[in-house]
């Protein structure tokens, strides 16, 4: 049984200023994992005023001293490697091979790229007579998800460190075993008091507390598109920048020359993993319409293969988050069966053999039309729903023609044909034929997946402001 009910906040662990305690669920024994305090407006307001005082100071620090600080981060966050895979598997039910090959290893990659970027970052470009200049743009309230928690507070902090900025992050209060131990890594890493405080609670309570705070210069958020509109109408009041990578339906788009064998494998694999819960999942797979068939029968092979169960053992696939979440997910599937999607594996109720936990069957649907709400709107689950099409003209429309546009994917060996198609598919990132991740990348998306960027340098570009100094001596 964890116990996280103290806050970090300017280099000490404090009691709430009102006693209020939230139980954490491990989905996939529905039992009692731990327990934290939930925030108040005071909380955010005393680790905010830690912030920006420290902010005085670090704001003004040297590239090398904030190198050194986060190289101190590296180490530390090596060290208790293990334990943050053990807690995501533990909070979000992750499966042990993911938390240890991507889940925890991810937040390093995120610190290490931070410092790659930082040591030739161009913090200062001389034009004619003028210099301009990028300076911190001060204290930053940083509100991340459940789904892949420190992949995305990792991905927050280092580049907000790195830039000058103070933070105050509130680690989702579903999966916050794994912020702590990152607030235990900084304590470790002896950053000065109030350059990183935590404050657990609720999105309405301290979320709105953070995004409408008038001292915090920038919220970076990352979670639901709906949640994200609140967040922003939270922050305008004090007109302060919001950063945001949010949701997704990404497509997925196989031509005609591709390996279906390959590429509907692994695309079925890439959808299943992390249970589904990915905001960049290629949930939906476009397929020559005269194909149909024969992607079906690769489909149902490959989704039937995956293992479901304690992602404490062996598994592929463990529960997804929450009993709230999974009545989600079912909710949707019953309605790609009741929109007549032809379910070739998968469906309702919890796999074979598993009589509690939140778990979801893998699930597939064919013939399914874009006009479907299963081919709509996220389901944020092991689901995924294919699509024909009946020219690459097609393909394109229909992959484009959706809210979201944070990913796209497309298999395809003639290069001609990828390069004629790929430029016109309206999202921030393009998988070609199973490309693996780059760290180095923008990450984020058009429409309404967000705005900004996230990773690499793109990532600083968010934590910065620009100041054009005329004349410049």
């Amino acid at each position: 049984m964890r116990e996280y009910t103290r806050f970090y906040i300017n280099g000490a662990w404090v009691s709430p200023a009102q006693p209020k305690t939230l139980d954490v669920i491990n989905p996939a024994t529905e039992a009692v994992a731990g327990r934290i305090s939930l925030g108040s407006a005071a909380d955010v307001d005393r680790a905010v005023q830690a912030a920006r005082q420290a902010f005085t100071t670090w704001g003004a620090s040297s590239r090398e001293e904030r190198l050194e600080a986060l190289g101190r981060l590296a180490a530390e966050y090596r060290k208790r490697m293990d334990d943050i895979a053990a807690a995501i598997t533990e909070e979000m039910g992750a499966p042990r091979k993911l938390a240890h090959t991507a889940q925890a290893p991810s937040g390093l990659g995120h610190i290490e790229t931070a410092i790659a970027v930082l040591r030739d970052y161009p913090f200062e470009q001389v034009r004619g007579t003028t210099r301009i200049v990028k300076e911190p743009i001060g204290v930053c309230a940083l509100i991340t998800p459940w789904n892949w928690p420190m992949n995305q507070i990792a991905c927050k902090v280092a580049p907000a460190l790195a830039t000058g900025c103070t933070v105050v992050l509130k680690p989702s209060e579903i999966a916050p075993f794994s912020g702590h131990i990152f607030a235990e890594i900084v304590e470790a890493a002896g950053l000065p008091p109030g350059v990183f405080n935590l404050v657990d609670g609720d999105g309405p309570t301290v979320g709105a507390a953070l995004a409408s705070h008038p001292e915090v210069d920038l919220v970076s958020f990352t979670g639901s598109t709906r949640a994200g509109i609140e967040v922003a109408k939270n922050a305008a009041a004090t007109v302060k920048r919001v950063a945001q990578e949010l949701g997704g339906k990404s497509p997925n788009i196989l031509l005609d020359d591709a390996d279906f064998e390959k590429a509907v494998t692994a695309s079925i694999r890439s959808v299943m993993s992390n249970s589904g819960q990915s905001c960049n999942a290629p949930t939906r797979m476009l397929v020559p319409a005269h194909r149909m068939a024969e992607v079906t029968q690769i489909a149902r092979r490959a989704a039937e293969a995956i293992r479901v169960g304690d992602p404490g053992g062996d598994a592929d696939l463990g529960p997804v988050v929450s009993a709230v979440q999974w009545k989600k997910i079912q909710d949707l599937i019953a309605v790609g069966i009741d929109e007549g999607a032809e379910l070739i594996a998968g469906g309702l109720g919890l796999p074979n053999g598993l009589s509690r936990g939140y778990y979801v069957r893998p699930t597939v649907f064919a013939g399914v039309t874009n006009d479907m709400r299963i081919a709509r709107e996220e389901i944020f689950g092991p689901v995924l729903t294919i699509l024909g099409y009946e020219s690459p003209e097609q393909a394109v429309a229909i992959a484009n023609d959706t809210e979201y546009g944070l990913a796209a994917y497309i298999w395809g060996t003639d290069p001609a044909k990828l390069r004629k198609v790929i430029p016109r598919l309206r999202a921030g990132r393009v998988g070609v034929n199973g490309a693996g991740g780059d760290l180095f990348a923008p990450f984020g998306g058009y429409k309404r997946s967000g705005n900004g960027r996230e990773w690499g340098e793109y990532g600083f570009h968010e934590f910065v402001e620009l100041k054009a100094v005329l004349g410049a001596p």
